[in-house]
């Protein structure tokens, strides 16, 4: 029975993951509030290398519409800029040669609307990834009863287990996607 708990406890371990990547990924979709995980991961050309904002610039929210950019080297100010300028979170950057601004401007309606589709599907890849989770785990506790590990009936109580961690992992997906579509549409 011991291999089985581990079996539960790595479950609950991999649809924790699919909710922290879930939320994260919420992080960046844009409320009209400055947030760093906004542009965090915008890949930069720098020395011939691509690497993410935040490993070449210290990123800060100074007040709820506006972020900061400071490059840790300010070569990379022009490169900064023209990934920005690329990325698709539509906001043009304001820069003095040593620090780059983000001015955050409010969303249209029609843009907040978009914004939830893309939280809705978001959350539907999490509840995706959960149902993953849980199709291994029931695999893997049948192979555990044919090789006779577990009894029929305790096959049953883990099974109802992993449809239990399920249950809860979506309706936590649920929650945190009815709270940033929330967040989307308040004005």
């Amino acid at each position: 029975m011991p291999n089985i708990d581990k079996l539960l406890d790595e479950t609950q371990e991999r649809m924790d993951k699919a909710l922290a990547v879930m939320k994260h990924e919420f992080q960046a979709v844009r409320t009209g509030k400055a947030s760093p995980a906004l542009v965090e991961g915008i890949s930069v050309e720098y020395y011939g290398s691509t690497v993410r904002l935040k490993d070449i610039a210290s990123i800060t929210a100074p007040e709820p519409r506006l972020l900061v950019i400071q490059p840790w080297d300010q070569n990379a100010v022009k490169e900064i800029e023209k990934a920005i300028l690329g990325s698709d979170i539509g906001i043009s950057p304001v820069s003095d040669g040593r620090v780059i601004r983000l001015p955050i401007p409010e969303l249209s309606e029609e843009r907040r609307k978009d914004m939830v589709r893309l939280v809705h599907k978001r959350a539907e890849e999490g509840r995706v990834e959960v149902r993953n989770v849980r199709r291994d785990a029931n695999e893997a506790a049948k192979k555990a009863e044919k090789a006779s590990e577990l009894t029929e009936d305790d096959l049953k109580v883990m099974l109802d287990d992993i449809q239990e961690l399920t249950n809860d992992y979506v309706e936590l997906i649920n929650k945190a996607m009815e709270a940033k579509e929330k967040e989307l549409m308040d004005i």
